[in-house]
């Protein structure tokens, strides 16, 4: 049997215009340390929208506003 490769990480991609949660992809930690950022297609829109990479959560859809 395989072993489950323990650096690969389930990260969620969240549209920098809606703050809406619509992907989730793996990413290598060890490789990519730092955040992805994708332009993939937002239906919601209709058209192509910059993705951030955010912690996989799946009990909520939407991202809180961050406090600075």
């Amino acid at each position: 049997m395989a072993k489950k490769n323990q650096k690969r990480k389930v990260i969620g991609l969240v549209c920098e215009e809606t703050g809406l949660r619509l992907y989730y992809t793996t990413k290598n930690t060890q490789n990519t340390p730092d955040r992805l950022s994708f332009l993939k297609y937002n239906p919601s829109v209709r058209r192509r929208t910059r993705f951030t990479e955010v912690k996989k959560n799946l009990g909520r859809n939407e991202v809180k506003a961050r406090k600075h």
